[in-house]
């Protein structure tokens, strides 16, 4: 995959109709946090209430169309310091490099548009190898197993951590 074609920004309305294609597919949503969305009508909702006012959540975008999502979740007063990360790419898009990319030019811009953030965590679950493998790409370091940690889909599961530094490298 030619990178100069992989790019991120803001979401915007117009986006509906590819955020749509991507974010109705049960294997996109599937260790997210959020539901598959089921209409345009809900989309169109998400957009407006959740991806557009999000405080760092930007589109995925190949020749400049949505096909997936990165987000990155500051944490307020004493953990300002840190911020959680979620991604997600269109499934005919995975296993190209194209979310790799993405979230390293996330991190290299995160980092300076949040100047007091040191700390970037990845949370991933233990059955999601493909993301787990995005994040070593990247540079991150898996720093442990965290038991029971978190409710998905109706369970309580077990996490991956991993974490990103302001003074990491990101990996070429």
């Amino acid at each position: 995959m030619d990178s100069s074609r992989i790019s991120i920004r803001p979401f915007t309305l117009s986006d509906v109709d590819d955020f749509f294609k991507w974010a109705s597919d049960d294997s996109v949503t599937r260790y997210l946090r959020w539901n598959t969305i089921t209409s345009k009508q809900e989309a169109l909702r998400y957009l407006k209430e959740v991806a557009i006012p999000h405080p760092w959540r930007r589109s995925i975008c190949l020749d400049d169309c949505s096909i997936g999502y990165i987000s990155i979740w500051p944490g307020s007063g004493d953990d300002r310091c840190r911020a959680n990360v979620g991604y997600a790419v269109a499934t005919e898009y995975w296993g190209q490099g194209i979310c790799t990319a993405a979230l390293k030019i996330a991190v290299s811009c995160v980092f300076k548009e949040l100047p007091c953030l040191v700390r970037i965590e990845g949370l991933v679950e233990l059955e999601n190898i493909g993301s787990q493998r995005v994040l070593e790409k990247v540079g991150f370091l898996k720093e442990g197993l965290l038991r029971n940690y978190g409710f998905c889909r109706g369970e309580i599961r077990d996490f991956f951590i991993y974490s990103f530094l302001s003074t990491d490298n990101i990996k070429s």
